[in-house]
Formats: C-alpha cells, sequence, structure tokens
C-alpha cells in the first residue's frame, strides 16, 4: 500500500505561521513562548518553526518515494516497515470510525498522526533549541534565537492542522448528510414525542443544538492548545533538567526524561488524531432507522 504525504503538511506551516509575525526574542530561560523569524521569503516571514516544519515534511515525502520505488510482492526493508505503518494505522482507524468512512477520511487522518508524531521526535534532537543566535552571559554562551524549534511547541502550527482539520470535517458533514440533514443532525429532535411534549423537545434540542454549534466552533482551540501546550512543556522540561548540573551530568540526568517525551510525542500523536477521527464520526454516522433524512 503506498501512502502519499500531501501538500496538507507544507499548507499547515503556512496557514497560519506567514499571517503572524515574530513573537517576543524571550529573554528568559527555557523555550521562548513564540517561534522567532530567522529569514524571509519575500515579504512573508520564516519562522525556525516552519523550518522544523519543512525539513520533516521533506524527510517524509523523501522516505516515502524511496520505500515505495520499486513496490515488490513480498516486502523487505524501508517498504515492509512503511506497509506496516499504513496498515496498522488503517486497521486502528477503521476499528473506531468503520469501513466506509475511513475509505473516504484515511488519508488526512493518517497524514497527521504521521507528521505529528515524527515533528514530535524531532524536537527531541540535541540540536534542536541549542543551535543559534545568543549573547555571551556569565562566561556562558546563551542561545536567544535558536535555529531550530520543535513545530508542535508553536501555537501557529498546532491551531493551522486544527482549522484545516475544521474545513474538512465540515465538508464530510456536509457530504454525508447534505445541508439539511447537517441542521437536523445538530438541531432536530431526537425521539418520538407528540403534542405538547413534542414542542417543548423542539424547543429542548434547539438550545441543545446551540450549545453543540458553540462546542464544535471552539474544537480547534482545544485541539491546538492541548498539542501545543504538552508539546512547549515537554521541551522547557528538557531545557531545564539540562540546565539543573553543569558538565557531563547535564546529558545523564535528562535521559529518562527524553524517553518519557518519546512516549509523550506518540501519545500526542495518537489523541490529536483520535479526536478529530471521533469527531468526524460523530458528525456522519446516522440514527438507525433515520438514514433517508440525511440525503
Amino acid at each position: 500500500m503506498k501512502l502519499f504525504i500531501i501538500n496538507i503538511l507544507f499548507w499547515a506551516s503556512s496557514f497560519v505561521g506567514w499571517a503572524a509575525e515574530a513573537h517576543g526574542k524571550g529573554e528568559a530561560h527555557g523555550l521562548p513562548p513564540g517561534a522567532v523569524d530567522i529569514g524571509h521569503l519575500g515579504p512573508l516571514p520564516i519562522t525556525n518553526s516552519m523550518l522544523v516544519t519543512w525539513i520533516v515534511a521533506l524527510f517524509l515525502i523523501l522516505f516515502a518515494r524511496f520505500a515505495t520505488r520499486q513496490m515488490a510482492a513480498v516486502p523487505t526493508g524501508a517498504q515492509n516497515f512503511w506497509e506496516w505503518l499504513v496498515e496498522l494505522l488503517y486497521e486502528f482507524l477503521e476499528g473506531i470510525i468503520g469501513a466506509e468512512l475511513v475509505k473516504k477520511t484515511f488519508w488526512f487522518f493518517a497524514t497527521i498522526f504521521i507528521f505529528i508524531l515524527f515533528t514530535n521526535w524531532f524536537g527531541l534532537i540535541p540540536s534542536v533549541g541549542t543551535v543559534g543566535w545568543g549573547t555571551a552571559v556569565d562566561g556562558h554562551f546563551k542561545i536567544q534565537d535558536p535555529l531550530f524549534r520543535g513545530a508542535n511547541a508553536d501555537l501557529n502550527m498546532t491551531l493551522a492542522m486544527a482549522l484545516i482539520f475544521f474545513a474538512c470535517w465540515l465538508v464530510w458533514a456536509l457530504q454525508a448528510n447534505g445541508p439539511k440533514g447537517f441542521i437536523l443532525h445538530l438541531f432536530g429532535p431526537k425521539g418520538d414525542t407528540a403534542g405538547l411534549l413534542k414542542m417543548l423537545m423542539i424547543f429542548v434540542f434547539i438550545m441543545v443544538g446551540v450549545l453543540e454549534v458553540i462546542s464544535i466552533l471552539f474544537r480547534p482551540v482545544s485541539l491546538s492548545f492541548r498539542l501545543y501546550g504538552n508539546v512547549f512543556a515537554g521541551e522547557n522540561m528538557l531545557e531545564t533538567m539540562i540546565g539543573l548540573v553543569p558538565g557531563v551530568a547535564s546529558w545523564i540526568i535528562p535521559l529518562p526524561f527524553y524517553f518519557l517525551e518519546v512516549i509523550v510525542g506518540l501519545v500526542q500523536a495518537l489523541v490529536f488524531t483520535l479526536l478529530t477521527s471521533v469527531f468526524t464520526l460523530l458528525i456522519c454516522q446516522h440514527e438507525e432507522g433515520h438514514e433517508g433524512t440525511h440525503h
């Protein structure tokens, strides 16, 4: 099975990153809250997190092409690993959202999972956050503008991915339900009632629909802040552990936390993928006996 890593990786890095100018340079110890400019592409700023996004995306594209350049009936090496990863993800998502929906949405969820996973792990490379521009402070060189920054430690990046999901979710919802069915899915009364009780239930479910719309609009915010907060906190924790003691011990103490962050990187990729896939399932599934009302 061949997986194409589509241009969503580049859309996400540019969608909000180019729209936002650099945040403050950050004089405090630890990772600055926002990404910093390291150059410009014409009038558009390029941040250190965008650079990491492009590096990871390019690596994934090249690796996918390398692994599938000569497809064999009995896969080995890189092809074997790539097919194992894709098939594992496909079976995992199929068990959650069903066989029909996974055929339509797998391209997105697989890309998002793989991209988030590898960007999280790329942020654990020692040179990320420790190579860049700075000044000498008390005889030590202090990095103020790192060349590389974990892509998901930038709120611009996580918000861009969440907004892209929101756009895809809206398209899938309209395709599955139609405009009328989409509105009924949110505001329509559930269950069989009659008379005064039916009028009361219509009012109740309209109010519930309003709350559901508010919840849906806040999903990009919650998705982006959850991923950003966990990755940003993890990278700051590693920097703190490295700075606790000088010398060789500064690389020994953080080792257990590096292994922890490897697991956290996987968990956060799973959480983002699971939440987005479940949100999609909830809007696309039809109540038994009511399929006809959605088309």
